[in-house]
């Protein structure tokens, strides 16, 4: 089955082709327009959106050696994202699909990221443990099978990126922040401050980092004159010690022996090489880099495996921007 992937849910407008489980053609856009706000415009990021879809699906199934007709199937992120851009992404895809005679599916952009690890890894096996970490979303999630998702403890404030993109400003990096303190963070050391880790009672699967990032400010306020190298490495270490550690503690509770890490921060090498030494006897596996931040890929491989199946969407589905996966 050939499907088409549309990904719109922030600020990258994405498109890939996959057929029977592989990624023949991917393109991704960032939008480089919004470094200069320090985050993203909803409304700019609609509009960035809009201006590049139509070439990108052209460019896309032409690198893919794809005609419009071969096309079996559409599958578009239906949430969660900011309601500007899934709109744009969702009324594009509509549109493409009714006039080309199409079934559509809505992807839950959630669930497409835990599903692009099947990508990495085709051998992938249920079940398994999923950290999805991302910038809004810090979640564990006991994977069973295919729609069979336990919730096992996500933040109670701020995610993972979103204390990464935080901290970055407090330290007058530039945005997205995670790639700026990662890049700083080389050569510093990690152990220099004792920054806290909220939450850390054992077996407690909740997450919660607006208190470290407080903390990293009033620290900044006290230290003018702080080996910046040393405090971004030290705040980097506290977000992914505390990501490794709950990690670890649902596969103990669950006795899985595989777990997944996806979503935008899993393409942190610190956090890679931490969660390899950490987590050993377990098979732990990350998406590639670029499978990592959003990319319509992931839509495209979940979208194919629901519509497979006869699972669509009618025409008339709504965005979600709140949407849950369980």
């Amino acid at each position: 089955m050939i499907v088409l992937g549309i990904e719109t849910s922030c600020d990258e407008t994405a498109t890939a082709v996959c057929r029977d489980g592989v990624i023949i053609s991917s393109h991704i856009r960032s939008q480089s327009i919004h470094e200069k706000y320090g985050g993203v415009i909803p409304e700019i990021a609609s509009r960035e959106h809009e201006k590049f879809l139509n070439e990108m699906v052209f460019d896309t199934l032409n690198d893919g050696g794809i005609s419009k007709k071969e096309l079996e199937g559409i599958a578009v992120t239906q949430g969660p994202g900011l309601s500007g851009t899934l709109i744009t992404g969702v009324c594009f895809a509509k549109g493409l699909a009714l006039g080309l005679g199409l079934p559509i599916i809505g992807v839950n952009h959630l669930e497409a990221h835990i599903f692009a690890n099947f990508l990495a890894d085709p051998a992938l096996e249920f079940p398994f443990i999923c950290l999805l970490v991302s910038g809004g979303h810090t979640q564990l999630w006991h994977v069973k099978n295919f729609k069979d998702y336990q919730l096992m403890g996500e933040t109670r404030d701020d995610a993972a990126g979103e204390a990464f993109d935080k901290g970055a400003r407090i330290l007058g990096l530039s945005y997205p922040g995670g790639p700026e303190i990662e890049k700083l963070a080389k050569g510093g050391n990690p152990n220099a401050i004792q920054f806290p880790r909220a939450m850390m009672k054992k077996n407690n699967l909740e997450f919660s980092f607006s208190g470290l990032k407080t903390s990293l400010l009033y620290y900044m306020d006290e230290h003018k004159n702080a080996n910046l190298k040393d405090v971004a490495a030290s705040y980097q270490l506290a977000i992914i010690d505390v990501l490794i550690t709950k990690l670890k503690w649902a596969l103990e509770n669950t006795h899985c022996h595989t777990c997944v890490i996806a979503g935008g921060v899993a393409a942190n090498l610190f956090l890679r090489d931490c969660s390899l030494n950490k987590l050993s006897g377990k098979k732990v596996i990350f998406p590639d880099l670029d499978l990592c931040t959003d990319n319509a890929a992931m839509i495209a491989y979940l979208g194919e495996l629901y519509l497979s199946k006869g699972i669509k969407s009618a025409i008339d589905f709504p965005i979600l921007p709140n949407m849950k996966m369980a």
